[in-house]
């Protein structure tokens, strides 16, 4: 239930429903983690925490006159698009925060050189964070973040894992604020709202924070070589990839608020963040492929049916029929997406580029 908070007739409010595609909240092994060595690339991490250190956004995140005026002017339905943006955007920005400020407490004194990175790095994701929960306060919505650090279930992922899938999720993430970014730069009578202002200097604390889980990576080769590291490259690659799809499929409207093609977005925002990757992975995924988003097509649109359940009139057996019929087709795509050809970063160079 919402909870209504003491000032400013702001309310709290009540997080989204947990799925396998709402942004999740991640721990690990905190020992092994601190055992990492990373010697044999230890001038480029410092080399990243030196940029870490100048703090280029320690004023960024500064609200103008803009932020002021009254947001009762959109229509309900783009309010209801941006208070999902903001909540989903602010989630996932916390829960960087929460796993980066507990890498830094449980490395330091041990690893003083990655507790140092995960700190300056969660200090970044605090700052997200917190702005995104302040620009709800326009819309009289609060996240309790106290309260989700609390409730949310926590996935466990391994060491060489959270690379894999930080390194990735940090990269989109900077290329999916920077696309927004230019689009509106370009179309500004589409920013409906000022919190695009920011996404410019923003998305540079993605982009550096991707560096530095890469210069991680580097210093670790039988993450980078052999055919285990070209399984999960892959896999990696393909989850983000497809994670990212299937939820703005679900969330077009959002996109056509502000001027974008959701398809399209997404289309230059994957195929970017996987030419970035083919600089660091011994392989990356042929996206040019017609089958590669054939295959996703499939997925988000199985995806759509089976978001839609929850509003059919279905007693609780057809519902886990049908739950387990489009799970199951959404699950033999991704198999066949996944099993598609490669390219061999090492060998095909053209097809990098």
């Amino acid at each position: 239930m919402t909870q209504t908070v003491t000032t400013s007739k702001i309310s709290t409010k009540v997080p989204a429903k947990e799925t396998l595609l709402t942004p999740r909240f991640y721990t690990t092994d905190f020992e092994e983690m601190a055992t990492l060595d990373i010697s044999t690339n230890i001038d480029e991490v410092e080399a990243c925490l030196e940029e870490f250190q100048k703090d280029y956004n320690e004023r960024h995140f500064i609200r103008d006159n803009e932020f002021t005026q009254s947001w009762s002017k959109l229509d309900s339905k783009t309010r209801s698009l941006f208070i999902e943006f903001l909540e989903r955007s602010c989630t996932a920005e916390f829960s960087g925060f929460l796993l980066y400020k507990e890498l830094s407490r449980s490395l330091k004194g041990r690893n003083d050189l990655l507790a140092q990175g995960f700190a300056l790095m969660g200090r970044d994701e605090a700052r997200h964070a917190g702005f995104l929960n302040k620009a709800m306060s326009d819309f009289n919505l609060i996240l309790d973040l106290g309260f989700l650090t609390k409730s949310r279930t926590y996935t466990y992922f391994a060491p060489k894992f959270i690379l894999y899938a930080t390194y990735l999720s940090e990269k989109i993430g900077y290329w999916r604020y920077i696309t927004i970014y230019r689009h509106l730069e370009k179309s500004p009578s589409s920013r409906v709202y000022p919190l695009f202002k920011f996404f410019e200097s923003w998305c540079q604390d993605e982009n550096r924070h991707g560096d530095f889980f890469a210069a991680v990576l580097k210093s670790q080769p039988n993450l980078l070589q052999g055919w285990q590291s070209k399984l999960w490259c892959r896999f990696f690659l393909l989850s983000v990839f497809a994670t990212m799809y299937l939820n703005d499929w679900q969330r077009g409207d959002f996109y056509r608020a502000i001027g974008l093609d959701p398809k399209k977005f997404d289309k230059y925002v994957i195929k970017k963040t996987n030419e970035n990757s083919g600089k660091l992975f011994p392989i990356i995924l042929d996206i040019e492929n017609p089958k590669f988003f054939e295959g996703l097509d499939k997925c988000a649109n199985y995806n759509l049916d089976l978001a839609l359940l929850s509003k059919a009139d279905l007693n609780l057996f057809e519902y886990a029929i049908k739950k387990f019929y489009y799970t199951s087709l959404i699950t033999v795509n991704l198999i066949s997406i996944f099993f598609l050809p490669v390219i061999n970063t090492e060998k095909d160079w053209s097809k990098v580029y």
